[in-house]
């Protein structure tokens, strides 16, 4: 039920119109009663009305210095103003706070009625593009993450992914024409991965300013990039300074939330995707570069020959005779992008086996995983080998044949149950799949 606010000083008014919306309009409005403009203004706090209307003339707090001060507080109230015509003068200051709608008195029942009803369409509307715009906005929550990951595997290899790029870089509102990356290089950390990795996100929300974008990568055993990336155009020299500045406050952020000595290595501004992962490669060079924990240096500042130059582009951290640093990165990052890709899937392969037998899109499927259906569409195929409609007409011929095996449904029947509404299509479509007609299956059943 909506919250319909009534102030007048006049009961007889308050009543009238009471008495005809409940009858005109009943289960819709929960009716309450201010006599005065002070009483307008508490009720409206304490009950948060969707529509007021309100008296322009009364004791005390004039209806208009009322509506202001109950508008300042719920911004999103319908406002009706009840007038008669010799003060319909004070129109121009109700059109100022937002009073789009008047009744002039003595208001006619159906004037009330569709002046409400119009009133009650709207608030349903704007709430309707309020839901969508939450639901868009969380689809895309649910989306950061992966695109975060997707990115910083990018940086770290030279293996492009599927997944565009500059799609990528939009959802996140960040460019990737310029950068540079830090790596944190910590000690043994055991089992504080996830609490380290929420503490440099957490510090690097506070520390970036707005005019830059950046990329955490996941902590692969004692290392983490993160990619400081400009969202407008910026100096070389600006961004040097704010990785500079950014190294040395996440070393601070870990020593006092962690109790973590680290380490951080500055990789040189790149100005494309090419040099931004030679940066990071610098960066992880710079970050273990003498082996002491501490330090945060800048891999233009050292005093790098050349050929540790090229060894620097190709990471020099070696945990094993097999493994560089660099490559479990890339592996690990894999793996968790995979991790979340399949729990999408298996989330949307429950929805469509629950949902098969009805009218079922892969929209619907797209929307229940939060995921645009181009994307959903790519992974789905990509983790079951199958499209969606693959998919989806698997399930329905397979649970087709099993109805089939009693003999006590028609042909139709199944058809129908099995999701798709036009016998001869299901025919069709059976027949593709299993070679067989339905009636040429059920003979063979027999």
């Amino acid at each position: 039920m909506y919250r319909l606010l009534i102030a007048d000083d006049e009961a007889l008014e308050r009543e009238g119109i009471e008495w005809i919306v409940t009858r005109m309009m009943p289960d819709t409005f929960e009716i309450i009663h201010a006599e005065n403009g002070r009483i307008a203004i508490q009720k409206a706090d304490q009950f948060h009305p969707h529509i007021i209307m309100m008296d322009i003339r009364m004791p005390g707090i004039q209806g208009l210095e009322a509506l202001k001060a109950i508008k300042a507080q719920n911004p999103q109230v319908k406002m009706v103003l009840v007038t008669a015509y010799e003060y319909f003068e004070y129109a121009k200051e109700a059109l100022s706070l937002g009073v789009n709608e008047y009744l002039v008195k003595p208001a006619k029942r159906g004037q009330i009625v569709a002046l409400l009803q119009r009133l009650v369409a709207e608030i349903e509307q704007e709430q309707k593009k309020r839901d969508e715009e939450f639901g868009i906005r969380d689809r895309l929550f649910q989306l950061l993450p992966l695109a975060e990951t997707e990115i910083a595997l990018v940086f770290m290899s030279d293996q492009v992914n599927e997944v565009e790029v500059e799609h990528l870089a939009e959802i996140l509102e960040i460019s990737i024409d310029k950068g540079c990356a830090l790596v944190l290089a910590f000690p043994e950390v055991g089992g504080e991965k996830k609490k380290i990795y929420d503490t440099v996100k957490n510090a690097a929300n506070g520390i970036i300013k707005e005019s830059t974008g950046y990329v955490v990568s996941s902590m692969v055993h004692s290392h983490m990039a993160l990619f400081l990336l400009e969202k407008q155009q910026t100096e070389d020299e600006a961004l040097r300074e704010a990785a500079l500045q950014l190294g040395s406050k996440l070393a601070e952020a870990l020593h006092q939330q962690r109790g973590i000595t680290i380490s951080v290595g500055i990789g040189s501004v790149g100005a494309d995707m090419e040099e931004i992962r030679r940066s990071y490669y610098e960066g992880v060079f710079a970050s273990t570069y003498d082996n002491k924990w501490g330090s945060l240096r800048r891999f233009e500042d050292l005093n790098v020959a050349k050929g540790q130059d090229e060894q620097a582009q190709q990471s020099t951290i070696s945990y094993n005779s097999e493994s560089t640093y660099v490559e479990l990165a890339i592996k690990q990052i894999r793996e968790e992008r995979e991790q979340r890709t399949w729990n999408v899937v298996d989330r949307a392969a429950r929805f469509i086996q629950e949902r098969f037998q009805e009218e079922l899109s892969l929209e619907d499927a797209a929307d229940h995983v939060h995921l645009n259906p181009y994307y959903f569409s790519k992974v789905f195929k990509q983790q079951t080998g199958e499209t969606f409609i693959d998919y989806v007409t698997r399930l329905r011929i397979e649970k087709a044949k099993e109805l089939m095996k009693d003999g006590q449904l028609s042909l139709k029947e199944v058809c129908y149950l099995v999701g798709y509404k036009d016998p001869n299509y299901f025919s069709r479509v059976f027949k593709k799949v299993t070679g067989l007609t339905p009636s040429e299956h059920r003979m063979q059943l027999q």
